[in-house]
């Protein structure tokens, strides 16, 4: 759901920006027309008329198709210098993500009702067993991994920002920025992804999580945030979790309402803060 207010900028320089850019793509776009709109943003009238174009929200993508399908996340191999370790990472996520919908379509095996975990438990009969395994084989993956094979986008994702990736993969938004503490001044120089005249640029979309030259030996991948939980964070925070703990995180995120916030505590990654923040004025 956009909000009315970036629906009011997208309506005078939406389409101005198509024509400019033809060939770039409706999330492209979008961020052009919100960064053409930041100087006048916060004076736009939310209820004033809207034109009835709504292109911005059904023009097409060059990555819609790689986003169609029902997965909750997307792994992104930003590394190519190991194949070694990125197949030991994606093994071990496989095999979480399989134990996990194993337990979610219920397809594991029960444990034994008077809870003693030695007692032998009958097997499913082979038709059971195949249909069990046609279930499980039909349940769309929680995550689904991005590996790219062609040169040229390999050298596209190749070491990408988390704000690079958000905005390749998901759709640019605005909220109100989080209030700010008592006694908090407001950050100076402003910033879209903390603080813009008090309106915070987020996204929306599949989580995204970033296979780096760090996972090659600590085998843990960055969860890159879509919009912070308190002011002073950033739009594209990351932190890192190991590979068997993305499945259940994802889900948990999705259908439990699980939030990562360290309970108030800044504690996510300054360095990619910062990178995020130099790139995010450059289109």
């Amino acid at each position: 759901m956009v909000h009315e207010i970036f629906k009011h900028a997208l309506a005078r320089t939406y389409g101005l920006v198509k024509s400019q850019h033809p060939p770039e793509g409706r999330r492209k776009w979008r961020l052009r027309a919100l960064y053409a709109s930041w100087p006048t943003l916060g004076s736009l009238n939310a209820d004033g008329t809207i034109a009835s174009d709504t292109s911005f929200e059904s023009d097409t993508d060059p990555l819609d198709e790689f986003l169609e399908d029902d997965a909750l996340g997307i792994l992104i191999r930003t590394d190519f210098t190991n194949d070694e370790a990125w197949n030991t990472f994606i093994q071990k996520l496989q095999e979480s993500q399989k134990e996990l919908l194993s337990d979610l379509t219920g397809d594991g095996a029960d444990a034994p009702a008077d809870g003693n975990a030695n007692a032998p438990v009958a097997g499913p009969s082979t038709e059971a067993a195949d249909e069990e395994s046609d279930s499980l084989s039909e349940t769309p993956d929680i995550i689904k991994v991005l590996d790219a094979t062609d040169p040229a986008d390999r050298a596209r994702l190749s070491n990408i920002s988390n704000i690079a990736a958000l905005r390749l993969f998901n759709d640019v938004d605005v909220r109100p920025t989080p209030a700010p503490p008592a006694g908090t001044k407001r950050i100076s120089p402003p910033n879209p992804l903390i603080d813009q005249t008090g309106w915070q640029e987020i996204y929306t979309g599949k989580t995204l999580w970033i296979y780096d030259a760090r996972s090659n030996t600590d085998e843990c991948a960055r969860l890159i945030s879509q919009q912070p939980d308190f002011y002073g964070t950033a739009t594209g925070d990351s932190w890192r979790a190991r590979a068997a703990h993305i499945p259940e995180l994802q889900f948990n995120m999705v259908y439990q309402g699980m939030k990562i916030d360290f309970n108030g505590m800044d504690k996510y990654d300054y360095n990619e803060r910062t990178r995020n923040v130099a790139e995010s004025v450059a289109l």
